[in-house]
């Protein structure tokens, strides 16, 4: 079915919301809505696995997905967690190796799902998007060299004050969108050390934790100085 049974109207549903879509016209926005569909996945469903042939892209209009990978250990590495608005699956449309992640609904998720062969054909006639899809893989290779940079040569207390800086902002109080286990793993620690280091912090009184979900942070000043 196509992402106007989604529950949602319109192209609003999973093109408008995509930035990478942002700079095209209402009628070349239909265009890719032409080719989209919906599907919806259960809390913890698989939406696609390591060694899957991708030929797909895929949008959250609601829900979150975590993308992990596992390795020859067992021991799982959180990549990203993708929000709606954002996408994956992408590399498939560039190349035909299979999928190197994994990717599972945190929640219930309502996926738009783009046809990739036929996305391929629209980009070709829209280059903006071709463009701004290169724009975001770059600002995840970013990503991906500045965390093995992170994990190589700074401390865990250093890579831990820095995340939470950055997940606050300009606030002082963080809601954790994943577990504590998925958050260790996405900054290269175990969820043992993780929890160690949170009591360590809040111990010295530069944070505070209210179960599992809520941090505030009462000294931004003092985690600054350990991101030195």
């Amino acid at each position: 079915m196509h992402s106007k049974d989604c529950g949602c109207k319109g192209h609003g549903t999973c093109i408008e919301i995509v930035p990478i879509f942002s700079s095209l016209t209402l009628e070349e926005m239909l265009e890719v809505e032409s080719i989209t569909s919906v599907k919806t996945y259960e809390k913890g469903e698989i939406i696609y696995s390591a060694g899957d042939i991708g030929d797909k892209m895929y949008v959250p209009h609601k829900g979150r997905v975590k993308i992990s990978r596992i390795s020859s250990n067992g021991k799982e590495q959180v990549i990203r967690i993708v929000e709606p608005g954002d996408f994956m699956g992408e590399l498939s449309l560039f190349n035909s190796v299979p999928l190197q992640e994994d990717a599972q609904a945190l929640e219930k998720t309502h996926m738009c799902v783009i046809e990739g062969k036929k996305l391929k054909v629209i980009m070709e006639k829209y280059p903006s998007i071709t463009f701004k899809v290169m724009g975001e893989l770059s600002r995840r290779l970013e990503f991906a060299e500045n965390l093995i940079e992170d994990i190589n040569l700074h401390s865990v207390e250093h890579r831990l004050a820095t995340a939470l800086l950055k997940m606050a902002g300009d606030k002082d109080e963080i809601v954790l969108n994943m577990t504590k286990g998925d958050f260790a793993s996405q900054i290269g620690m175990s969820q043992e050390t993780l929890s160690r280091k949170l009591t360590a912090f809040q111990d010295q009184g530069l944070i505070e934790q209210k179960g599992n979900k809520i941090i505030i942070l009462l000294d931004k000043d003092g985690l600054e100085g350990m991101t030195i």
